[in-house]
């Protein structure tokens, strides 16, 4: 394997990317690249499901809490960042592993970012107050009417997510779908994108037990922490806003806990909707013992068209 090759494993929550990450970059002699855009910020470990101190040591990985929730860091950040890794990580080796369910983050690292017109700040700070005191319904229902193909794929929970968008339609006058899928430069490596699948059902049912297992790790002190910083961008996802309305007294805490397993469901739809578009995807299934996967990868790769 002359080319340098990146493998990206992707697939929804709880599906178990982590082992089958841990597992190639054994097998390949390597490292992992995060791409986990929730796993950023080191004040957030448990509801983010990092890695154990087993899972870590077992292979270097790099972009796990590396942030704080009070650090901005965007997805075009994380590009430069890991295109930069990624240059002195290929020196030494020849595969790199890359893991994450953040479909945009993968995304930008393999194919790079669309660019976009610039706006005046102004438009995305009437966005943040009109979030702080509407909520984001109103913000969804905005998108939906100004880019119904974008609103169609994006998480509609995602605050950062809408108002990006948002302020690209209104600054612009175009919509935000109509800037992306520009043409952009060749990576100088080569990469193949695996995804694990597995029945709905199962899923599903992985989602409730890591959620009780959160809980039993201590999710709730960990949302407590940090509950004074509530409006961070960083603590908008799931399994914080939950319990944030429970120490709000708005919510009972069994409520918010089925809220939490219910909203990681409908992400780990979401993100099975954004994954099942790549045509190119070697898809598997989440049991698929390492040797078997590294056979697949190696029929993938002859495969596809040289240089």
């Amino acid at each position: 394997m002359a080319e340098k090759l990146l493998i990206c494993i992707v697939g929804p929550t709880a599906i178990g990317k982590t082992n089958m990450a841990i597992n190639l970059a054994n097998f390949y002699g390597t490292e992992i690249i995060s791409a986990d855009s929730r796993q950023f910020y080191k004040e957030i470990s448990i509801g983010t499901a990092v890695p154990s101190e087993k899972e870590l040591q077992a292979a270097k990985h790099h972009f796990i809490q590396h942030k704080s929730i009070f650090d901005t860091y965007s997805v075009g950040d994380f590009e430069r960042d890991a295109i930069g890794l990624l240059k002195e990580l290929f020196e030494k080796q020849k595969v790199v592993i890359m893991v994450g369910g953040s479909g945009l983050y993968v995304d930008a690292v393999t194919k790079g970012l669309d660019k976009f017109p610039s706006i005046p700040s102004n438009v995305r700070h009437k966005l943040i107050k009109q979030l702080e005191n509407e909520g984001i319904e109103k913000l969804q229902k905005m998108l939906i009417d100004l880019d119904p193909s974008y609103s169609s794929r994006v998480d509609l929970e995602n605050p950062h997510r809408v108002i990006r968008a948002l302020e690209v339609c209104l600054g612009s006058g175009k919509p935000y779908s109509s800037f992306l899928n520009q043409q952009k430069p060749p990576r100088p490596f080569k990469s193949i994108t695996l995804g694990l699948f597995a029945d709905r059902a199962v899923i599903y049912d992985r989602i409730e037990k890591r959620v009780d297992i959160m809980m039993e790790q201590g999710l709730l002190q960990e949302a407590r922490e940090v509950y004074p910083h509530r409006n961070q961008n960083a603590l908008q996802t799931i399994g914080y806003r939950e319990l944030f309305n429970y120490f709000d007294e708005t919510w009972n805490l069994d409520f918010a806990i089925s809220e939490i397993k219910k909203n990681t469901r409908r992400f780990a739809k979401r993100q099975l909707t954004w994954f099942r578009k790549d045509d190119q995807m070697l898809r598997l299934d989440n049991q698929t013992a390492t040797e078997k996967v590294v056979m697949a990868i190696n029929t993938k790769l002859k495969e596809q068209p040289r240089g």
